[in-house]
């Protein structure tokens, strides 16, 4: 992805190497940890509080944890990764609000931690992976995901990590339009099998505005390499529930997903870079099985 001499966005607060104090740790292992923490990257904020989605894997503990943290080169490099990436979502959504006829555009923070950290949605650690929290209308992120994308699912490059951001920038739009809130507000009503769908669209909406995000970002500042759309399919493919699943348990549990499938995944991610429109991103319409 190219991204020399893009600015940096000003809406970033850098938190890494501060503890929060309050920690929530995952049990079960290594393999336990990665699955969680893939499952549960991109999940919308207000879904509900990000530990409880820890927790309701049933590995969940209280500690009270501190770490030193000393960040090297790629932790930096990936640091202004995030940043000029947040910033061109920025440009890109200011200009599509406007020309949308949408109202302003206000902008979300993002926050980079380390470890744990205290949002508006509660308390979390690395291993929820990426969330953007609506009550505070931030994006949180521990840059070691990205390298734990590459070593446990093989999942990598710039335009990869900057669909990531995208995606849950994505569900900011969604709070921005509504729709985020409309959609918790049935979910709420709704048994779990049900409200899981719901949480379905809205993921593959945030999918479908990251790719849109992609090809108007390109458009305007000639970001997109050989090979970036690939990797970027590559790592939708490997985070659909039921590649998770089976690779977690050997089977799927289509009930309990709450992400979509691979093959959804990359549709509606690839449906956004090749049109740049985000009024053909209605997944909300179509019939659940036909998205």
């Amino acid at each position: 992805m190219r991204l020399d001499g893009r600015r940096q966005s000003s809406n970033i607060s850098d938190r890494r190497g501060r503890s929060t104090g309050r920690t929530l740790g995952i049990g079960g292992g290594i393999v336990g940890a990665i699955i969680v923490a893939i499952i549960t990257l991109m999940r919308g904020g207000g879904i509900g509080d990000i530990v409880s989605n820890v927790v309701n894997q049933g590995q969940g503990s209280y500690s009270y944890a501190s770490q030193e943290y000393t960040p090297d080169a790629e932790d930096q490099r990936l640091a202004e990764l995030a940043s000029k990436v947040l910033a061109g979502t920025e440009d890109v959504w200011t200009e599509e609000f406007r020309r949308q006829g949408w109202g302003e555009y206000v902008c979300p923070k993002m926050v980079l931690y380390s470890g744990s950290i205290q949002s508006g949605c509660g308390n979390a650690t690395s291993q929820v992976g990426p969330f953007y929290c609506s009550a505070d209308q931030t994006v949180y992120i521990d840059l070691d995901f990205f390298k734990q994308m590459e070593q446990s699912i093989g999942a990598s490059g710039d335009f990869a990590y900057a669909y990531v951001i995208a995606h849950e920038v994505g569900h900011h739009v969604q709070y921005l339009l509504g729709t985020l809130d409309e959609a918790h507000s049935a979910m709420s009503r709704l048994p779990e099998s049900e409200a899981n769908k719901i949480s379905v669209r809205l993921e593959l909406q945030a999918d479908y505005y990251a790719g849109v995000w992609g090809n108007l970002d390109n458009k305007m500042f000639s970001s997109i390499e050989e090979g970036d759309v690939e990797n970027a399919i590559n790592a939708a493919s490997k985070i659909g529930d039921d590649y998770l699943q089976r690779k977690a348990y050997g089977y799927e549990q289509p009930e309990s997903f709450n992400h979509g499938r691979s093959s959804q995944r990359v549709r509606w991610l690839s449906g956004g870079i090749s049109s740049g429109d985000p009024l053909r991103g209605d997944t909300f319409s179509p019939s659940y099985d036909y998205l």
